[in-house]
């Protein structure tokens, strides 16, 4: 999946397939995440967060099936 860079303390680059609604999170910590089910909304709203950290722990942390990619 093709991610995108954020910039933020917390998130390096996020990536979305609206298809299988999958959100993908790379961690500054260099972690990468696959979150399921993840509506095309909470996407959006990650971009458009003024904190991009702070929408992660709010709208998506411990909401969504996760598995660490690597």
């Amino acid at each position: 999946m093709k991610r995108r860079t954020l910039t933020s303390s917390v998130l390096a680059s996020a990536g979305y397939d609206p298809a299988a609604r999958i959100l993908e999170l790379e961690f500054v910590s260099g972690d990468v995440y696959r979150y399921w089910i993840v509506p095309e909304r909470v996407w959006r709203g990650l971009w458009e967060a003024e904190s991009a950290g702070r929408y992660f722990g709010e709208a998506i942390r411990d909401r969504y099936p996760v598995e660490k990619v690597s």
